[in-house]
């Protein structure tokens, strides 16, 4: 069996369990980040570095069509994208909130928790990462926390 063909087998075997679609992907990601753009925490830190929306939501498709469907869509380094930005534990939080709440609105159960698990993955991946950019290692269950003046508590 190929990559490609492992992959399909791959794909379709989450597809069959969860009923997770491109177009239900499509739906989640334009409706996360209309309450994104929308809340007063996170919204200020994408919309000081998204000019266009059009192409970070197809670009963010493509990413959960690689997460949740492993399609190999998403070629891009998101690790490198958010490790300079100024969020800390209280940003990942946030960001969870709003994603649970939307993948549960729109999705059914099987594959809101599918969404759900690889979005909290995604988080603590993302803020190990960031802290480390920032000189810090987290150990096991510490979070990432900024000071007001920017060092970390």
């Amino acid at each position: 069996m190929t990559a490609a063909e492992r992959r399909e087998q791959i794909t379709a075997g989450i597809v069959a369990r969860t009923g997770i679609s491109e177009a239900m992907i499509e739906q989640l990601v334009h409706a996360f980040y209309a309450k994104v753009r929308k809340d007063p925490m996170i919204g200020p830190v994408f919309g000081s570095r998204i000019s266009n929306w059009e192409p970070h939501l197809a670009q963010m498709c493509a990413f959960w069509s690689s997460v949740a469907l492993m399609t190999g869509r998403y070629h891009g380094t998101p690790m490198v994208k958010h490790m300079p930005l100024p969020i800390d534990a209280a940003h990942f939080d946030r960001w969870l909130e709003l994603f649970e709440a939307t993948a549960a609105e729109l999705c059914p159960p099987e594959a809101a928790a599918h969404f759900i698990d690889r979005a909290r993955r995604i988080a603590s991946s993302l803020e190990m990462g960031v802290a480390s950019g920032q000189g810090v290692m987290l150990g096991v269950g510490e979070r990432y926390r900024r000071s007001e003046a920017g060092a970390v508590q």
